[in-house]
């Protein structure tokens, strides 16, 4: 890489950019994120053209399969504390637990 970037847990300098932002390191396999400003994520808004900020609770507007899973995510469901990245999938949160990443398509803010 052309910049002086080490991993954070085993000093290496051999790092993969894996995304924008996000860096692994081809020594001992770990993974971590640079948070990127928010500039670069854009505004970023939901299904009814509501504008999210980082913080804001959402509601899903239809079902949507886990990729990999079996498992789905039902519509209603409300997903608290978001935070939006660069990408395709503009919105990281987690449901039940899991992480996951949301299309603002797919949502609408909800209610406070």
């Amino acid at each position: 890489m052309e910049t002086d970037l080490t991993c954070p847990v085993c000093t290496m300098p051999d790092v993969l950019v894996v995304e924008p932002g996000r860096f692994e390191c081809v020594t001992c396999g770990h993974e971590w994120q640079v948070d990127l400003d928010v500039d670069d994520v854009g505004d970023v808004r939901d299904a009814n053209g509501n504008v999210l900020r980082d913080g804001d609770a959402v509601t899903l507007i239809k079902d949507l399969k886990l990729k990999g899973t079996s498992s789905t995510i039902k519509v209603g469901t409300r997903v608290g504390n978001i935070r939006l990245v660069a990408g395709d999938h503009q919105i990281d949160a987690k449901v039940d637990g899991r992480g996951i990443l949301l299309k603002a398509e797919f949502v609408k803010k909800a209610e406070r």
